[in-house]
């Protein structure tokens, strides 16, 4: 079976308010008030809470890598206890991912989020059934940009890891999938959106509906995945 296998933060759903709310509780607590801003701060919401804590940290004085290290945990608390209270779907993800299960491929989920809360993300957010795998930050000994987290995520959706095709928003998701010797499918509609080209992707992707078309271009037509230029599908065109 072939496989397209999904980035989630920033990829399939917006999680960057709650992630941006998590690390300034950890702020607020040390006293120095909310340090990022939901929408100036969603890019490095996305990139994970080590990303947040440096950031906010860099803006006062005083604090170093002990301080990052020390609130993580803190910060992986907080999240988990209010995990949804901002995010949302992407326009059209989910119509997406089922109309590639209705043509045939499996689908699943590689994500450095820990698997722990990424499953209750996809959980409370009623979707987790939608997807034949979750591989997470810690669901192996490895992780992102190590393809073997990629493979992994797609044996576990039935399918053969050499095709499969990965689904992200950022230079680690690229380069996952050009360790991986697959094609990569960089979303434009997150914080990062006008950065994507640059990363020279197989696809670019401005609007789930256009996506099942995207994969059928990129590993429809044969028993391997292509490697050749960039495809882009915009208003239906």
């Amino acid at each position: 079976m072939k496989t397209v296998i999904f980035d989630l933060d920033g990829t399939l759903a917006d999680t960057s308010g709650d992630l941006i709310a998590a690390a300034n509780v950890c702020f607020r607590g040390l006293g120095l008030g909310a340090l990022l801003d939901p929408a100036k701060d969603a890019r490095t919401a996305l990139r994970g809470g080590r990303a947040m804590l440096t950031l906010g940290f860099s803006r006062v004085d005083g604090f170093g890598e002990d301080d990052i290290s020390g609130q993580y945990q803190v910060l992986l608390d907080a999240y988990a206890q209010d995990i949804d209270h901002h995010t949302v779907m992407y326009p059209g993800a989910m119509d997406a991912v089922e109309a590639l299960k209705s043509r045939g491929y499996g689908v699943g989920i590689a994500t450095n989020k820990p698997e722990g809360l990424a499953e209750e993300l996809m959980r409370r957010l009623g979707v987790r059934d939608a997807f034949a795998s979750l591989v997470g930050a810690d669901t192996l000994s490895v992780k992102k940009p190590d393809p073997e987290h990629l493979f992994e995520a797609a044996r576990r959706a039935g399918g053969n890891p050499a095709l499969t095709c990965l689904v992200g928003d950022t230079a680690t998701d690229r380069n996952t999938a050009k360790a991986a010797g697959v094609p990569s499918i960089l979303v434009t509609f997150g914080p990062s959106g006008e950065d994507m080209a640059a990363l020279q992707p197989e696809a670019l992707l401005d609007r789930y509906e256009d996506l099942p078309e995207i994969v059928n271009l990129l590993m429809g037509a044969s028993q391997s995945p292509l490697t050749g230029g960039q495809h882009r599908r915009t208003n239906g065109s």
